[in-house]
């Protein structure tokens, strides 16, 4: 039975082919009937119990804290301290692993990550757990294909063409490098002038206009096919010491491969997407750059990139993104004279697959609109709508009336929010709390928001009923108890709902009382703990659990849209590996503690 022991599942996927023998020199098997008491307060722990069948339940008093099915390991933490907590129960008959104290402490010194998988907090099993994706990442990046990273389209001129025509092109096309097409040589030939062969025509002393390129273009052409790998590619330009090859199908040329955009998709391929939202000169440009956000985020995730990360490079991407379309769509006064803002998740730069459109515009005091603004709102709004963000159901959108005006009639619209609160202008509020600036004077939106935190801490019963929507939505600890229920067939988890809306908007509600301006929940967990309003050990959790809910939602939402369905923002429990499983059980706890520390704080039974 040893010989069966399964490595795959975590925390012994980790371990080398050393250590997995050590595993099946020092485990055993046993048998449990259905009732019968596994660990106890006054049963000293001796091993680690492995489930191979059934289900084992863990009982603090009359609370189910967890329950352990196939694959689930436990008491690691009983077992180093020599002292259980509560009672382990055989929910129905149960053949478990058990593997000798002696054998796991030899594992836990010789292998850190194990260590920190089965016994760490939620913390550091968290860290450990991207500590080893971001091992692969790069090496994952290396392999991709050069059709995947950014190959700038070729610009062709004829080696008769002069200097000064070839400067136009380069100023026409933002480019800084043309192909030469010799079609007078035996046989014909193909080079590239850059701008660095512009540097040796300006010295060499004729008229640029009179000067041919094809004199100081460079024949010597270095390519690449767009099924070779990117790291073949980078160390084909290391060697032969050239900043850009051209891709190549045939005798076809597909574009140009700069080193730059190469490095910039090993590190982090915002870049790419970036260049073409610069370079865009129209919504349908803009539509085509959209576009690849959603597929830089599957590369991303397939990379095992951080979802934090991923998560800021999206902002900024989108951020940049609406920019471009405002600036295409309202006129140039009424840009500057302005601010376009998001808000909800796109504000907190936790927005990673597209959703609905959070939006909203500032003018300064004494400006007034083009008589058209409503049109142009309108206008902005398909645009996204175009590009993949649907409109909000809610009509929180710029070509929604409420959601624009001058500053001072908008910061007297929050106030009444916070003054005169009920549900409608608490939701309006907390959206609005996460706003952020992507187009025109920051500062405007920086006032209004001033105005409404500098009145937040006078009002302890309105703050009581702004947090009070952590009790809205979800009921985790039943999700907590059931995720390795006998039948997992059809569960599926909300994880805005069950994890990440109470978390964010508690979160949210602690910086609103604390007057900070920050938007981001990492950012503002960080200040809370700086501030000694939560533990550093609560800070680290509530971080970590928010990375784990928003990776597992990125990654079934792309599930989703690989097969063609709409995203749903639901996780499908007995798809998740043992691990995830494992983690969901450790996130959702710490989110059920979380709300405890805001019901006490926030004095939430009182209302």
């Amino acid at each position: 039975m040893p010989n069966a022991f399964n490595f795959f599942a975590s925390p012994f996927d980790c371990l080398t082919l050393q250590e997995q023998r050590l595993v099946r020199d020092n485990v055993d098997v046993a048998y449990y009937r259905e009732g019968e008491l596994l660990l106890a307060p006054d049963i000293a722990p001796t091993h680690l119990f492995v489930v191979i069948k059934g289900y084992v339940t863990h009982w603090e008093g009359e609370d189910v804290i967890a329950t352990y099915g196939p694959d689930d390991c436990f008491d690691g933490r009983a077992l180093l301290a020599g002292k259980v907590n509560g009672r382990f129960v055989a929910a129905e008959e149960v053949v478990a692993y058990l593997l000798t104290h002696a054998a796991v402490s030899e594992l836990i010194a010789s292998n850190a990550t194990f260590g920190a998988l089965l016994f760490s907090d939620l913390g550091q099993k968290l860290s450990a757990l991207s500590q080893r994706q971001s091992e692969h990442e790069m090496q994952s990046l290396t392999l991709a294909r050069v059709d995947e990273a950014f190959v700038r389209p070729a610009h062709v001129v004829d080696a008769q063409t002069d200097i000064v025509s070839v400067v136009k092109v380069f100023q026409e096309q933002r480019t800084t490098n043309v192909l030469v097409q010799d079609r007078h040589s035996t046989p014909p030939r193909m080079g590239m002038f850059t701008t660095t062969n512009l540097q040796r025509a300006i010295l060499d002393g004729r008229p640029l206009d009179k000067l041919a390129v094809g004199e100081l273009a460079c024949f010597s052409l270095v390519t690449v096919h767009p099924a070779d790998q990117l790291g073949d590619a980078m160390a084909l330009m290391l060697r032969r010491r050239v900043h850009r090859v051209v891709v190549m199908e045939g005798e076809r040329v597909l574009g140009v491969l700069e080193s730059l955009d190469l490095f910039s998709f090993l590190a982090n391929h915002s870049h790419l997407v970036t260049v073409q939202i610069e370079h865009a000169q129209n919504l349908q440009d803009l539509n085509a750059a959209a576009a690849q956000i959603t597929r830089m985020l599957g590369l991303l995730h397939r990379n095992g990139t951080r979802v934090s990360l991923i998560a800021k490079l999206v902002q900024q991407l989108n951020a940049r993104l609406f920019e471009r379309a405002w600036q295409m769509i309202a006129p140039p006064e009424l840009v500057a004279n302005s601010c376009l803002f998001v808000m909800g998740s796109e504000g907190r730069g936790e927005q990673l697959l597209k959703t609905d459109q959070d939006n909203g515009l500032l003018w300064r005091d004494g400006y007034t609109p083009p008589a058209d603004l409503a049109e142009t709102c309108q206008r902005f709004s398909d645009a996204l709508a175009d590009f993949g963000y649907p409109p909000c159901a809610g009509r929180i959108m710029v070509n929604n009336p409420e959601w624009r005006d001058s500053v001072s009639v908008f910061a007297r619209r929050t106030r009444e929010w916070l003054i005169l609160p009920d549900a409608d202008s608490l939701m309006k509020l907390a959206i609005f709390m996460d706003a952020h600036a992507v187009c025109g004077d920051a500062s405007l939106l920086e006032q209004v928001r001033a105005g409404v935190l500098a009145l937040a801490p006078d009002n302890q019963a309105v703050l009581g009923r702004f947090a009070s929507a952590i009790t809205m939505f979800g009921n985790s600890q039943g999700w907590w108890n059931r995720l390795f229920s006998r039948s997992d067939a059809g569960q599926h988890l909300d994880l805005k709902k069950e994890g990440i809306f109470p978390l964010v908007h508690g979160v949210r509600s602690l910086a609103l009382a604390q007057r900070l301006s920050v938007t981001g929940t990492a950012e503002r967990i960080e200040a809370l703990v700086a501030r000694h309003v939560i533990d550093a050990q609560l800070g680290t959790e509530l971080t970590e659990s928010l990375n784990f809910f928003m990776g597992l939602k990125l990654r079934a939402g792309l599930a989703e849209l690989d097969t063609g369905r709409a995203v749903s923002g639901q996780v499908d429990v007995a798809r998740l590996s043992t691990l995830d499983r494992d983690l969901l059980k450790d996130t959702l706890g710490a989110v059920k503690r979380f709300k405890d520390v805001l019901r006490h704080k926030f004095q939430l039974d009182a209302l």
